[in-house]
């Protein structure tokens, strides 16, 4: 094997840190011969008995609490941004203008003037950058864009998209990062949210105006103990601070090609752990994705008898070329999971590197979804639609 080996640095080790550290150990082994192989080189985080532990856990030869040193140094070819969404921007920009190669986790910035800079950066650097957007990976996801694109299902009329959690229900639960403002810039809408509408640009394209609605349902929680990442994190129990996020976001969407779209996302729906759903209606037929089903995707087209219509259920996982990635892992039917998605994200960031090809999805298509995450705030503060 002739492939070139790249080293990464990585920012963040906790839920995002984890998978991106097994894409990046499974990709060569598995895409074989790899378009390049990636190599484990520095793990970054601010608390050095847990980034310490994190490098041994996860594979990584190093460790830093410094991401300026990480950025700077001359041995590090990708820089992995896998760290909450405050300290995106920064480190971003720092790893362009270094000449770093980039993978950046969703949403690529708080807002859309920050992810502008940070695609602006990236452009004047001439690297290559991609927005961890994994459910683009998915091979049921690819089946239905190829779909759409061959005209099974005709005219696209809507597009019915619903993000659903539960996590945060219990009024004890604490006061973590991705219930702050100023580190999330906002809740559901910019974790979930922002994943069915990348969803939303690649299935049927984008948005000409919006108009959303959002709730915080519970207003104050107990401030975090010993910090962490979801299930990690504790409260001391005595003090109580303001939640400065959404706990539910729902928004109308019009497309450009006159398509309509309703997007929901929510981390107060009882019993739903990950539930991630598209419906996509056309003028010949309709197509359902659901997460928590990954390799399946249910198709109805009127073109079949009337005696047999209905939705039939395709398993996704066929190979010889006959659906994406899936020749990789195993035989027809041994259905694969959540972790392979970033496995073939981390593939396709090599082989853009590799081969000096377009990445996607790119910075740009960030600014994109940042600025419609936005619109649809501007519109709940100004309870109107709002043009894109």
């Amino acid at each position: 094997m002739n492939s070139k080996k790249m080293n990464v640095g990585m920012l963040g080790y906790a839920f995002m840190g984890k998978v991106h550290s097994n894409g990046y150990r499974q990709m060569p082994r598995f895409f074989f011969p790899p378009p390049a192989v990636p190599v484990l080189k520095c793990i970054c985080g601010r608390k050095e008995e847990k980034v310490k532990m994190a490098m041994e856990m996860l594979g990584w030869e190093e460790y830093t609490t410094d991401w300026q040193d990480l950025v700077r140094r001359d041995d590090i070819d990708i820089f992995d941004n896998s760290g909450p969404n405050n300290i995106h921007k920064e480190p971003v920009i720092a790893a362009a203008e270094a000449g770093k190669h980039i993978l950046c986790e969703k949403p690529l910035a708080m807002n859309e003037d920050d992810a502008r800079d940070m695609a602006t950066a990236v452009k004047k650097a001439g690297v290559k950058a991609m927005v961890g957007f994994n459910y683009r990976r998915v091979p049921a996801i690819m089946l239905a864009r190829k779909l759409i694109e061959d005209g099974y299902i005709g005219k696209v009329y809507h597009y019915r998209a619903t993000y659903l959690q539960d996590w945060i229900m219990d009024p004890e639960f604490p006061l973590v990062w991705r219930l702050k403002k100023d580190s999330a810039g906002s809740g559901p809408h910019g974790d979930l949210n922002a994943h069915i509408l990348d969803l939303s640009l690649m299935l049927v394209g984008e948005i000409s105006k919006v108009c959303g609605m959002t709730e915080t349902f519970i207003k104050e929680r107990p401030v975090v103990g010993a910090s962490g990442d979801l299930g990690s994190a504790k409260a001391d129990g005595s003090k109580m601070a303001p939640v400065t996020v959404e706990d539910a976001a729902i928004f109308m969407a019009k497309f450009k090609n006159g398509a309509l779209g309703t997007f929901e996302a929510t981390r107060f729906a009882k019993g739903r752990r990950n539930f991630n759903r598209i419906e996509i209606n056309g003028s010949k037929g309709s197509i359902v994705f659901n997460l928590e089903r990954m390799n399946e995707l249910q198709f109805y087209s009127e073109e079949d008898p009337k005696f047999a219509q209905g939705f039939r259920t395709i398993n996704v996982t066929e190979g010889g070329g006959v659906h994406p990635y899936t020749d990789k892992w195993w035989p027809a039917g041994h259905i694969i999971g959540y972790e392979h998605t970033f496995t073939h994200e981390i593939y396709e960031l090599m082989r853009a590197i590799s081969e000096d090809t377009d990445i996607s999805p790119n910075f740009e298509d960030g600014v994109y979804n940042n600025r419609v995450l936005d619109k649809v705030l501007e519109s709940v503060e100004k309870k109107t639609w709002i043009s894109i």
